[in-house]
């Protein structure tokens, strides 16, 4: 599930990529602009710059900036970075696999099955959707468009 830290960071992203390439923003305008406390969006940002996703500025004219193009930044990206693993238990996880103490059989363990392939879903769906599509993302008349 995502949790608070993996929401807001992935509002943050979205209001950077919408401004003009290299245009800084500042944490107490993405915080207002996104209902996020300011103090939480500090320590987000925080993250995702050690992550390599933003950079920082400081002083007059400074704020965050994308690292990268919104194109060239995976959804999936952001959320490993804030969130960890998407897999929804540590033994269908691909990176941070870690096996279950209650399991005798992997391979018969019919939730693992199951999570692995909630895992490979969500993988594929995140993987393949760059922050751009996400900031593009709208819905009409109940189902998601992208306007790309």
């Amino acid at each position: 599930m995502l949790t608070n830290k993996g929401k807001y960071g992935l509002k943050a992203m979205v209001h950077l990529a919408g401004k003009p390439p290299g245009q800084p923003s500042l944490v107490a305008d993405i915080a207002a602009a996104n209902n996020i406390p300011k103090k939480f969006l500090d320590a987000i940002l925080g993250e995702l710059r050690s992550a390599r996703l933003v950079h920082s500025k400081k002083g007059r004219g400074g704020g965050y900036v994308l690292a990268k193009s919104p194109s060239e930044i995976m959804v999936g990206d952001i959320v490993r970075a804030l969130d960890g693993p998407l897999a929804p238990i540590a033994c269908a996880s691909r990176n941070f696999y870690r096996r279950c103490e209650d399991c005798s059989s992997e391979k018969a363990c019919r939730v693992r099955l199951m999570m692995l392939e909630v895992r490979a879903a969500i993988a594929d769906v995140l993987d393949h959707r760059s922050l751009a599509a996400m900031r593009d993302l709208t819905e009409a008349k109940g189902e998601l468009t992208y306007d790309i």
